[in-house]
């Protein structure tokens, strides 16, 4: 069973700009995962999904070590969300509804992360974040 909280995040500077360079960091390797997918189908002919991509993390952080710095499963996710978004435009074209190709983010277009399972936790009036660490939360709102 999921569990969905909400409450008002009161993050420190520092960890503020963690946050923001965790969604930078992010929306670069999607939109680096996306454009390997064009390039690798419009010049080779194969298609790439989430298995395919992801077993490449651990060269990609030995290449980049700035990505040892974000938790192995908000990565996973990056992925994740990118494939999420080709099986929704497969289904389209299957329906025959207008596809619309996956695109590129922007800042303004991708403003998340998620720990889907572990590097979280809820402990008092914090929230505990892997690779960013403790942030005050206010349970009003």
């Amino acid at each position: 069973m999921r569990k969905a909280y909400k409450f008002k995040l009161n993050p420190t500077p520092e960890q503020i700009r963690k946050i923001e360079w965790t969604l930078s960091m992010c929306r670069w390797l999607y939109n680096c995962m996306l454009e390997q997918r064009k390039t690798a189908y419009k010049h080779y002919g194969i298609t790439l999904n989430y298995n395919k991509q992801a077993t490449e993390f651990p060269s990609v952080k030995k290449e980049c070590p700035e990505f040892k710095e974000i938790h192995s499963q908000v990565l996973q996710d990056v992925a994740k969300r990118l494939q999420k978004a080709f099986d929704a435009f497969f289904l389209r074209i299957k329906r025959g509804e207008k596809a619309g190709y996956p695109r590129f983010q922007g800042k303004n277009r991708y403003d998340s992360f998620t720990y889907p399972q572990s590097g979280f936790a809820l402990e008092g009036k914090f929230l505990k974040l892997s690779k960013i660490g403790n942030i005050r939360r206010d349970f009003r709102g």
